[in-house]
């Protein structure tokens, strides 16, 4: 493995430093998600509003999260020149980065244009389609806002920044959560006389809230990083204006792959979800319920492996003024890969012993929580190995791979999971279940294969730096 246990020790406390300030932030961001789904399930017909915004979410989230990934080549490029000192070049990136999000955008945005009329040709319900596509529309609303608070963020964390990144996720949740309570339910009240009220917007209206509390996120990031600029005198207000094509191109060519690596694993959830809304909303409804427990404990390795990419980068960019070896950076990939492994074991144990009890947090329908349960034991198996292929993944991004993640994901998800997913829904009868019991399948495999591509990777720094490597022991 090319690293001491000790290597690993001195490590983890900046790592969890780094780590702890933006799993609350991700924590944040998928409480959005998870408080909209628990209120639409007090809706009188909560299977229809919950199948509802399942569908426009995922759908929503598989093309703005596959394109807008792009921008995750930013934290290799940005947390490589601050490892080397270079504080100027990672202000240029951050200006190249928000030109990058707006382009995104507005391809984006074309791409939603089509987005109603391709959803009218799935095999789902009517009612779930007349609900869902203006649901995808209000949540579109946020896709710039969103693709800039991205661009923000890559640049806090950096530079080490985690705090305000926290910060703007958990406050947004209370701007979320009240415009859910606000906009799905409807009120009316007297003040001075006088008789107001809003009306109930029901699965559009909690989309209503999520882009406005992007556009809320945004700001706060704006702020946060206009503050720590003169706090730190980074030079941002020094910075050339000038956009360079090339920085572009670059930034293009290595976020490209880590985008179309998240777009094929959420793209199987979507393609998951579609095929279980031919089941039926209660199917559909119940696959909602163990997508969001199982999007939630994601969030914890999903923002460790942020923090892996930031601390592998900055050891290969000390390796390059001699301040680190090899070991620092096998030091900083396993440790990252450890944690989220590690806290998803515990998420399975949770969700394997008491599976009812976390479906009747998002509704009191029983028939939702019956479909939810099969799903969520299932969920539990796959835990551990999702915490080892996204923290290996933000290893390899921070050592400037995004190949490697991508064509694994595309093998595992798609050539092998997706096929095995099918076969046992739709013909062996397994429903909902027999897709879920492929999503398992693929995340096993992936782990297995991104955790050996990560100790080859380090292999291949020490080959390319003879000089660190041999300082390494062990």
């Amino acid at each position: 493995m090319l690293f001491r246990t000790r290597d690993v020790r001195s490590e983890l406390p900046a790592l969890i430093q780094l780590a702890v300030p933006l799993i609350a932030g991700e924590l944040g961001w998928v409480s959005m998600s998870l408080v909209d789904t628990i209120m639409l399930g007090r809706l009188p017909n909560s299977a229809l509003a919950m199948a509802s915004a399942a569908l426009a979410q995922v759908l929503f989230n598989t093309l703005c999260f596959g394109v807008g990934g792009v921008l995750l080549g930013l934290d290799s490029l940005m947390s490589q020149a601050l490892g080397a000192r270079q504080q100027a070049q990672a202000n240029r990136w951050l200006l190249h980065g928000l030109v990058m999000a707006v382009v995104l955008s507005v391809v984006l945005l074309a791409l939603f244009g089509f987005g109603p009329g391709l959803m009218r040709l799935m095999p789902v319900e009517r009612p779930i389609l007349d609900v869902a596509i203006p649901a995808m529309q209000g949540l579109n609303y946020g896709t710039l806002p969103l693709l800039l608070y991205f661009t923000l963020r890559r640049y806090l964390q950096a530079n080490s920044h985690g705090r305000p990144i926290a910060f703007a996720l958990i406050s947004a949740n209370l701007v979320n959560a009240a415009g859910d309570w606000l906009l799905i339910f409807g009120h009316r009240w007297t003040l001075a006389g006088r008789t107001f009220a809003v009306t109930a917007f029901g699965v559009v209206g909690s989309s209503w809230s999520t882009s406005f509390a992007r556009f809320y996120l945004m700001v706060v990031l704006v702020v946060a990083v206009w503050w720590l600029d003169r706090k730190h005198r980074y030079g941002l207000l020094g910075v050339s204006r000038a956009i360079e094509m090339q920085h572009l191109r670059k930034l293009f060519l290595l976020g490209a792959p880590a985008g179309a690596s998240i777009f094929v694993e959420i793209g199987i959830f979507a393609l998951v979800t579609s095929l279980i809304a031919s089941f039926g909303r209660l199917a559909l409804a119940g696959h909602e319920v163990a997508l969001q427990c199982a999007s939630t404990t994601f969030m914890v390795p999903f923002a460790i492996s942020s923090a892996t990419s930031v601390r592998v980068g900055h050891a290969i960019g000390r390796m390059r003024t001699g301040a680190a070896t090899v070991a620092n950076v096998a030091a900083a990939g396993w440790s990252g890969i450890g944690a989220g492994a590690a806290f998803m074991l515990m998420a399975s144990v949770v969700m394997l012993t008491i599976p009812a009890h976390i479906a009747r947090i998002f509704t009191p329908d029983m028939g939702v929580i019956a479909a939810a349960v099969p799903l969520l034991l299932i969920a539990s198996g796959f835990q551990f190995f999702d915490g080892i292929q996204i923290t290996a993944t933000g290893a390899l991004r921070g050592a400037g791979n995004t190949i490697t993640g991508l064509w694994t994901q595309l093998v595992c998800y798609w050539v092998v999971g997706m096929p095995l997913g099918v076969l046992l829904g739709f013909r062996m009868k397994m429903g909902a279940a027999g897709l879920w019991w492929g999503l398992l399948i693929a995340l096993t495999g992936a782990a297995v294969v991104l955790g050996a591509a990560w100790q080859k990777t380090v292999r291949q720094v020490a080959l390319q730096m003879p000089a660190s490597s041999s300082a390494m022991q062990g």
